[in-house]
């Protein structure tokens, strides 16, 4: 674990709400000088806690108008198996997030199509194809009050 102190707290904080905020303002926000706070944000990407900084793009403006977690139960719980589910959900565009969690299943997935047939078509011919996979349930989303991905 690595340990930091206030000032790159509230760096992380601010950068965590506005990632594109300028240096000079980003300084004035944490109370440093340019030139020390630029220092802190670059040691705090070389040591990998800032791992990267991404768009927020809304997705229905583009047409993506169905959001779903699947969970996902495998039939052989080896790694092995879990290796070749994974490999084939890198490679579905539909899956935005995989994660390999504790409980009665093995997988939670967030997925987003433009609508409830093209997650039909994934439902089907992706995840149903797929000889690791034992059960399916799917949590249609219906309103995110709070989302801050």
């Amino acid at each position: 674990m690595i340990e930091i102190d206030e000032i790159d707290e509230r760096i992380l904080r601010e950068l965590g709400s506005d990632g594109r905020v300028s240096n000079s303002e980003l300084s004035s926000r944490v109370g440093l000088s340019a030139s020390a706070c630029l220092r802190r944000v670059q040691e705090l990407e070389r040591l990998g806690i800032i791992k990267g900084y991404r768009a927020i793009i809304d997705h229905s403006l583009l047409g993506v108008n169905f959001s779903a977690y699947i969970s996902v139960g495998l039939s052989v719980h080896t790694k092995k198996s879990q290796r070749a589910f994974e490999k084939a959900i890198v490679q579905s565009p539909e899956v935005i997030e995989c994660h390999n969690v504790t409980g009665s299943f093995e997988y939670l997935l967030r997925v987003e199509t433009k609508d409830l047939a093209a997650y039909k078509v994934f439902h089907t011919d992706i995840l149903g194809t797929l000889p690791q996979v034992n059960s399916i349930s799917t949590y249609v989303v219906m309103e995110s009050p709070k989302d801050n991905r």
